[in-house]
């Protein structure tokens, strides 16, 4: 068979396997070209899923009578005209090859009036055949009307699934513009029936450009409640948007956005590095949830690298990864047991003086009898009230005691009992009792604070072995022997470039021939360890990212951490074990101002808390 150029259809139909996979592509290439257009306002109209219309309206500068043929032609576009432009480029679409790769497989109808004509255009497609444009009334803006998806391609229809799936497929991506665009309005309707409303205003974005309106309503209460705000800038980088706290964790990745330069993607080092900065906070097997929206000269980004768009290509990916994990990172470590109980207690403080609390939350704090008999199911409790004053550790402004050991806990600083003037107590109130000999019972402003002293207090331990080891720096140990390890020549040549590198990360390593290395000297924590192993993995990590890897100094500080980790859990105090009151009060106090207490160093929550809300309903009051 000889050589010959392919047909126009042809073409558009191959592209049309790249870019067009199902409905949702379809939705979400023509409203990314709403959205360039400037459209503050986008209707969706759908029927079968997608499969039989799918019809989007918007209120955008529109496309004059000569240029819609021009619209639904490969290639051809406005958004740019140069290698600079591509390379610059910050509009949603921009290859041109959307139009003409949908018409192709659909029967196609685009609608459209410019702001400075008096009527509209429009232009018929049928499976890539282009009619003739003709007048039709029309307001300023566009619509595109896409009927049976894949008609003339039935192998590629029998892959559409059911239409609650397609449906769901669109409404998920809506979702990631929605939390995107929060100024845009979008209304959605399902075969003649109201769907889904986003109501946008650019009234309500916050300085960063964010929505917590628009976080409740695509996300739900649920992680809008836990969400912690992130806005950072550095390097030519910011990332803004919101985490979720350690505490609401998913099964799966499925409330994870991310978005560069406003559009949605996906990269699997941003991903690595978020995961990274929740692997000290987050159970095993479980998912961080999160809204990010990461902004850098869109020179530094290549969005050309996938037909869908999904995609990019970061210049300086080792960069990206490092600012993202450094930035999460120091966002998760000021999490504190706490904070959210103490937001409970002031939304509580109507409550807490209610007709049954009349004089508040202080007062509720001293209406418990405090000399109660030794309960048979394990609940210790204080003996004499005259000793109220000795019962408190110091507060959590208090200046901290750093010298306390993992192995026993400061007791030595006492406060008074607030007095009836002051609003509220302590974010995790004051210890009232230990319940079978594991959990501390606390009376707080928001109710009711249950902790886990032997999670809390492995937290607390870690975190001070990890400050104290810090300041003494990465210190090696030589080795009585010297280790010699036979690598890959590529390895052996990479130890031998980063050498340097190396022992800054507390590892001294010589080419000891063209497949071999000698090690001297190994990080002195990890001694005991697998260090032959860490090593591999580390020259691993050098030789595909290079010296600046930001990789191989989280292998290393992740190996230090588990062995930290495990030093901590053994210096923790045990269940069973009977803490007198100053000592559950020191530990509060201790969990509210030590970094990402609410975990354990496995990930394990330290502390619940439950509203007088809540417990007034366990016993039905009110009703």
């Amino acid at each position: 068979m000889s050589i010959r150029p392919l047909p126009d259809t042809l073409i558009n139909q191959i592209a049309a396997g790249e870019v067009v996979e199902r409905p949702a592509s379809v939705v979400k290439e023509l409203v990314e070209n709403a959205l360039d257009s400037g459209a503050r306002r986008v209707d969706i109209d759908l029927e079968e899923g997608g499969a039989r219309l799918i019809r989007v309206r918007d209120d955008g500068s529109g496309i004059g009578p000569e240029e819609l043929p021009l619209a639904v032609s490969r290639h051809a576009t406005s958004k740019i005209a140069s290698l600079d432009d591509l390379e610059g480029v910050l509009t949603l679409g921009f290859r041109g090859e959307a139009l003409p790769s949908i018409a192709s497989v659909s029967r196609f109808v685009m609608t459209s009036r410019p702001a400075d004509a008096e009527h509209g255009s429009t232009l018929e497609v049928g499976g890539g055949q282009v009619g003739s444009v003709a007048p039709k009334a029309h307001p300023v803006g566009t619509t595109v009307e896409v009927r049976d998806l894949f008609f003339n391609v039935p192998a590629r229809r029998k892959f559409l699934r059911a239409e609650r799936t397609e449906l769901s497929h669109i409404e998920e991506w809506l979702r990631q513009l929605a939390l995107a665009r929060p100024d845009v309005e979008v209304r959605v309707s399902h075969n003649g029936k109201p769907s889904r409303r986003w109501k946008g205003d650019a009234d309500m974005l916050d300085q960063a450009g964010l929505s917590d309106l628009r976080l409740h309503e695509t996300l739900g209460e649920e992680f809008a409640n836990n969400a912690i705000p992130v806005d950072h800038s550095g390097a030519g980088l910011r990332l803004h948007g919101w985490i979720a706290e350690p505490s609401y964790n998913r099964a799966s990745t499925d409330q994870q956005y991310l978005y560069c330069n406003g559009r949605a993607i996906r990269d699997r080092s941003v991903a690595h590095a978020v995961k990274q900065a929740y692997s000290d906070v987050l159970f095993h097997g479980r998912q961080p949830a999160y809204v990010l929206f990461l902004e850098l000269d869109p020179r530094r980004v290549d969005v050309n690298v996938h037909p869908a768009k999904h995609e990019v290509r970061f210049r300086d990916s080792r960069l990206i990864h490092d600012f993202v994990y450094r930035t999460l990172q120091s966002v998760l470590a000021r999490t504190r047991a706490g904070q959210s109980a103490a937001l409970h207690g002031v939304q509580n403080a109507e409550h807490l003086g209610g007709p049954d609390n009349s004089d508040g939350a202080s007062q509720q704090a001293n209406q418990y009898p405090w000399h109660r008999p030794q309960s048979p199911l394990g609940l210790q409790v204080a003996d004499q009230r005259a000793g109220l004053a000795q019962l408190y550790g110091a507060p959590a402004s208090a200046e901290r005691s750093d010298d306390a050991s993992p192995e026993g806990l400061a007791t030595s600083s006492h406060a008074p009992l607030p007095s009836s003037s002051e609003a509220t107590l302590p974010p995790l109130g004051y210890a009232i009792a230990q319940l079978h000999g594991i959990y501390i019972l606390a009376e707080s402003s928001a109710g009711l604070i249950v902790v886990d002293m032997h999670a809390a207090h492995e937290r607390i331990g870690y975190e001070k072995l990890k400050r104290a080891h810090d300041g003494e720096g990465l210190r090696t140990q030589p080795l009585l022997v010297p280790a010699t390890l036979a690598v890959s020549e590529r390895e052996a040549e990479v130890a031998e470039r980063e050498a340097e590198v190396l022992a800054t990360l507390g590892f001294e390593v010589t080419r000891s021939g063209p497949q071999s290395v000698t090690m001297r000297s190994v990080p002195a924590l990890l001694a005991h360890g697998d260090v032959e192993a860490l090593l591999r993995d580390v020259l691993v990590d050098l030789r595909e990212h290079g010296g600046a890897s930001p990789l191989g100094g989280i292998r290393v500080s992740a190996a230090r951490d588990e062995l930290l980790s495990t030093m901590a859990c053994h210096g923790a105090v045990r269940a069973n074990r009977r803490l007198t009151v100053p000592e559950m009060n020191a530990l509060l106090r201790e969990m509210e101002i030590t970094e990402r207490s609410g975990q354990c160093n496995h990930g394990r929550p330290t502390w619940a808390h439950f509203s007088l809300p809540e417990i007034d309903r366990w016993f039905l009051r009110g009703r």
